[in-house]
């Protein structure tokens, strides 16, 4: 995905969070997306512009409906970046472990 900023800000609406974790769960047209919401169709089919301008989902063409399903690419290329932080975050943990098994071990020697 060429701009998560781009995907993260379409993510930043709670509605745009419902969305994505309906689709989640399988494809669904305008109209299952829009029935838990008390918003109208077009409403929601803002929402689903956003999502697709963000590589978030991609839409197609089924006679008159227009059927929405995640874009895997897009979720790889999210996680990819989460997993970066992840091993960045786990690498200071790591660090801050032996600090503190440093210390300890420094105590313990001074209490003998």
């Amino acid at each position: 995905m060429p701009n998560l900023d781009a995907a993260f800000s379409a993510m930043a609406d709670p509605t745009r969070r419902a969305i994505l974790a309906r689709l989640a769960l399988g494809e669904a047209t305008v109209m299952e997306l829009a029935e838990p919401f008390d918003m109208t169709q077009p409403a929601v089919s803002r929402h689903l512009k956003v999502l697709e301008g963000a590589g978030l989902i991609l839409r197609r063409v089924e006679g008159a409906k227009r059927p929405c399903r995640l874009a895997p690419a897009a979720i790889t290329e999210i996680d990819q970046w989460l997993d970066m932080l992840r091993v960045a975050l786990a690498r200071n943990y790591d660090r801050l472990d032996d600090v503190l098994a440093e210390v300890t071990l420094k105590r313990r020697k001074a209490k003998r």
